[in-house]
């Protein structure tokens, strides 16, 4: 086994639930520092990234169960008069506008972006001040519950824009939601909560493809040992946010951030 590929699941795990960008710390390690390339091959590296996304999923339903279940439960049973049962079809409603761009354009951006490293790096360190200032400049008033369907929708609607690499998808729902004025803690929960079907419907549309099939089977030691490690790392990622969010704020991501996204602008140009 090649420890490139666990390597590559630790990253997954850590700078999914960080807003950090998972995607562009997939890129850069892989594609530009060649980690893991001697195994992971370009014929099947994004189908790779799906499988280490499966291992991301798995840990959202593993620590959150309790929470989807509650919301699952109540919306079917009580609707949206339960504030419980309102957030399920919240995340229904937020999840459709990634969803729609994500089958009509995520080719054509992944062909775009995928190869251009300073697009990348330039992403991360926008989005990296934009977090800052969403989160410093916006007052913690709501909580989960206290959610409209407006604030879903226009969460959602941010989603879709994370399928550029280097934005994050947790860092632009979370700055969203506290632009919208949601808790810190909330903002972090409901972007966890929300990545959930966006990476159930990503699974299951490469898993109907022959050729993802026949990849998976080819290389499936590689692919449990990377599922595994992102599980498990993904666990420990959420666990410590939560409890991070609660006394601090989002300065360490942006500065770090900023520094990795001029270190890999530096070593674009000079390599």
């Amino acid at each position: 086994m090649d420890i490139g590929v666990i390597i590559l699941a630790i990253i997954q795990g850590i700078a999914e639930f960080l807003p950090i960008s998972s995607s562009a710390h997939l890129i850069i390690f892989r594609d530009l520092f060649g980690v893991g390339a001697n195994v992971i091959t370009k014929d099947f590296a994004l189908v790779f990234d799906i499988a280490l996304h499966l291992g991301t999923l798995l840990a959202i339903v593993i620590y959150f169960f309790k929470d989807f279940w509650t919301m699952f439960t109540k919306g079917i049973t009580k609707g949206i008069k339960d504030k419980e049962g309102k957030i399920f079809y919240y995340l229904v409603i937020a999840t459709i506008p990634a969803a729609i761009v994500g089958v009509l354009f995520e080719d054509m951006i992944d062909e775009l972006v995928r190869g251009n490293y300073i697009v990348i790096a330039s992403a991360l360190i926008l989005m990296g001040i934009i977090i800052y200032l969403a989160d410093t400049t916006s007052k913690e008033v709501k909580s989960t519950e206290e959610m409209t369907l407006k604030d879903a929708i226009i969460i959602g609607i941010s989603q879709a824009f994370a399928l550029m690499p280097g934005l994050s998808r947790s860092g632009t729902t979370i700055a969203t939601a506290r632009l919208l004025k949601i808790d810190r803690t909330s903002a972090a929960k409901f972007s966890f909560y929300l990545s959930a079907p966006i990476v159930v419907g990503a699974v299951l549309i490469h898993l109907l493809d022959k050729t993802t099939i026949a990849l998976i089977t080819a290389n499936l030691s590689i692919f449990i040992a990377g599922i595994l490690t992102a599980f498990i790392v993904g666990l420990l990622c959420i666990s410590f946010l939560l409890k991070y969010l609660k006394k601090n704020d989002f300065k360490i991501f942006m500065w770090y951030r900023i520094l990795f996204g001029i270190a890999i602008i530096i070593y674009t140009l000079i390599k």
